[in-house]
């Protein structure tokens, strides 16, 4: 791999392991649900210069479901899962669920064979998650760890409904899902939470910027970087580096939030993480011997 590609994709997951701690930052400032809706509305807007308000002519149901899945689904539970939370680390954990839960949703809706050893560290990494839940710091929150179990199983679905989506080009999946998203969940936090421009005004610069980083630099630099690599190297080349995220995502944890993972996250977030990793690697060298 190039130095420049190789800077550029530490750089993303810098950005997605930072994507929790600056996540956990805004729900101290907004309602979760706002907090999701502005980040799609900032994405929205990046994208808007590009965006053809056409909407897709084959495979609707499917593009319909992923902007469902995506734009409310995974941008409401992470942040009500930060929120649920006072503890980051099992939040970072849990989110890396969405590696296994897709292996399980490809196997059932795309017929894509698991190995056993797959299967193994599928089971592996739930083992993990059970042993974060343990943690006596954690017990009163485990809404937080049900919350961002359920963002995993969302993102796997988007991954998997993705698949279907091969001719609906980025700006349009990206456009649609965030549009959607904002106004949903814009609607929601009216509902829920309150009048939202109650939180909004006078104006809350430090929540924007939060905000701000999530849609900009999480999902539009951090997924729109990816696509941009995949031109250069094949996907079992770039997963590996998936396992770096939730490293970088608890080292700034620590350096924002001081806090410092306890026993259980440890032992626990090794077993997940490892196992994910071992995924990865698994399917570089399967596809390898290809």
């Amino acid at each position: 791999m190039k130095l420049n590609h190789l800077v550029f994709l530490l750089f993303i997951m810098l950005m997605y392991g930072s994507s929790y701690p600056v996540g956990k930052l805004g729900t101290n400032l907004f309602s979760p649900l706002l907090m999701g809706s502005l980040r799609a509305l900032f994405l929205f807007i990046a994208v808007l210069p590009f965006f053809r308000f056409s909407f897709p002519k084959i495979n609707k149901l499917h593009f319909l479901l992923f902007c469902i899945v995506m734009g409310i689904g995974v941008y409401s539970f992470v942040y009500l899962a930060l929120d649920a939370s006072s503890l980051i680390s099992p939040i970072i954990i849990g989110a890396q669920l969405s590696v296994p839960f897709g292996l399980i949703l490809s196997n059932f809706f795309l017929q894509e064979k698991i190995s056993l050893k797959k299967w193994l560290l599928i089971f592996s990494s739930f083992i993990g998650i059970i042993i974060v839940a343990y943690d006596p710091r954690f017990i009163d929150q485990l809404i937080g760890l049900v919350f961002i179990i359920l963002m995993a199983l969302f993102y796997a679905m988007a991954n998997i409904l993705s698949r279907y989506l091969k001719e609906v080009s980025t700006v349009d999946q990206i456009g649609w899902h965030s549009l959607l998203g904002f106004l949903i969940l814009f609607i929601f936090s009216a509902i829920v939470e309150g009048n939202p421009f109650d939180q909004l005004y006078p104006f809350n610069y430090n929540g924007m910027i939060t905000a701000f980083h999530a849609g900009i630099f999480v999902s539009l630099i951090g997924h729109g970087g990816l696509f941009y690599l995949y031109k250069y190297y094949p996907v079992a080349v770039l997963l590996p580096f998936y396992s770096l995220f939730p490293i970088f995502g608890i080292i700034l944890t620590f350096f924002i939030f001081f806090e410092i993972p306890g026993k259980y996250e440890i032992i626990g977030g090794i077993i997940v993480i490892g196992s994910v990793c071992l995924i990865h690697l698994n399917d570089k060298k399967t596809k390898v011997s290809k």
